[in-house]
């Protein structure tokens, strides 16, 4: 990497104060910031309140990532090919249809890698189509703001197009992210001072604004003619008992089942959770907190019961399994911008979460994925859960000297 560092450095006059591409700065301090440490400090206010800095903050959720994301590309792979052999198709359309043959590594879905390469001609292109659409949009705000370009949209690239269903079509892709990059982080300052979840927003824009792109039963497999529901929707429709005769348990752990390409797999998420916890960068009292809020809320509507929804059938240990409550509670609920700052109040936060997801999954299952919605609603309470609890503490400590 040498050669790359002193060629960054004989450039840099060009780019700097008084050279001749000076408006270019941005995004050749974003590129030197990527590669390398940075030799100055960071300025100004920032939301990582720890001895870590942002980048390898970053770094380590997007490590923390990586069995998600390869979660995603086998199981979209394999739940296509299974698709293509059920219907008795000869393979894939489009280009897609033509990298494969042109491989020959065909479409069986006892093959890991075929399944691996299916499922990353698309994933692939909807991480490609964030991460360009979002960096120059970041970019561009970066220049007019005359400000630095930092790592905060490296694990919002990640998330969004996991949280995506495979048939999404690309241009809504780039359309979403930069609604979300726009409007729930851009028009507040930039990194560090957004109240909502990046990623959750532009997701959420898209499932209002093309449902039929975001939710049905016809996106979840990557194969024309293929019509199959989540667990979520199966279980909103008629209970449990269709849920139990397309899938086991195990499977909805493990993750294969049809749902948003990174979601899927429960497992997944708890050694993401594993390697947040353990490294310090995502809060077990939420993740926990979330958790104990959405199972046991579960757990008590089950036991109530209802005649007239079916969702109050499904047992809190189908709640853990299915959907993307683990996705959203490891990776997006813990999320140190927009989630509470006190201890105390990290608490309250996440079992707010967790009882808005399972009422908005169970009461009412026109939004069967209730984690969502749930988060955001989380994000915009975070703030007053804070300010509560540091009021509360000044109470009880002022009342020690009267």
């Amino acid at each position: 990497m040498k050669f790359l560092r002193d060629a960054l450095d004989k450039v840099a006059p060009t780019f700097e104060k008084g050279g001749k591409l000076e408006t270019l700065y941005p995004l050749y301090e974003a590129i030197d910031t990527f590669l390398f440490t940075p030799g100055t400090s960071t300025r100004g206010r920032t939301h990582v309140r720890d001895g870590m800095d942002l980048k390898r903050m970053m770094i380590t959720v997007a490590m923390a990532l990586v069995p998600c994301i390869l979660m995603a590309l086998w199981n979209t792979g394999h739940q296509a090919n299974l698709g293509i052999e059920k219907l008795g198709l000869e393979g894939a359309s489009g280009w897609r249809g033509w990298v494969l043959d042109t491989i020959g590594i065909g479409y069986a879905a006892d093959n890991p890698l075929a399944c691996f390469i299916h499922g990353a001609l698309y994933f692939l292109p909807a991480f490609l189509v964030t991460n360009i659409v979002g960096g120059i949009v970041e970019v561009g705000f970066a220049m007019v703001r005359k400000h630095e370009v930092n790592e905060g949209f490296l694990v919002t690239g990640i998330l969004f197009p996991l949280t995506l269903p495979p048939t999404i079509p690309l241009w809504q892709v780039g359309l979403g992210i930069a609604f979300g990059v726009i409007m729930a982080k851009e028009i507040f300052g930039g990194t560090g001072k957004n109240f909502l979840n990046v990623a959750l927003t532009a997701r959420a824009f898209l499932y209002f604004a093309y449902p039929a792109e975001m939710s049905g039963d016809a996106i979840w497999t990557a194969v024309d003619g293929w019509s199959g529901a989540t667990a979520l929707g199966l279980g909103a429709a008629n209970g449990m008992a269709p849920v139990h005769e397309s899938m086991t348990w195990m499977q909805a752990f493990l993750g294969n089942i049809q749902g948003s390409m990174g979601e899927t797999s429960t497992l997944a998420c708890l050694i993401g959770a594993a390697i947040l916890i353990w490294t310090g960068v995502g809060s077990w009292r939420i993740i926990l907190s979330c958790f104990v809020g959405a199972l046991g809320s579960a757990a008590l509507l089950n036991m109530i019961g209802s005649e007239t929804n079916p969702m109050f059938q499904m047992p809190w240990h189908w709640h853990f399994v299915v959907g993307g409550l683990a996705f959203g509670v490891v990776y997006m609920a813990t999320d140190p911008v927009t989630a509470t700052f006190t201890d105390r109040g990290k608490w309250f936060y996440g079992l707010l979460i967790g009882v808005m997801a399972t009422l908005i999954r169970v009461v009412n299952p026109a939004f069967p994925e209730g984690i969502m919605l749930a988060i955001l609603f989380g994000n915009v309470f975070a703030p007053v859960i804070d300010h509560f609890v540091v009021q509360a503490n000044i109470k009880r400590r002022a009342a020690r000297y009267v």
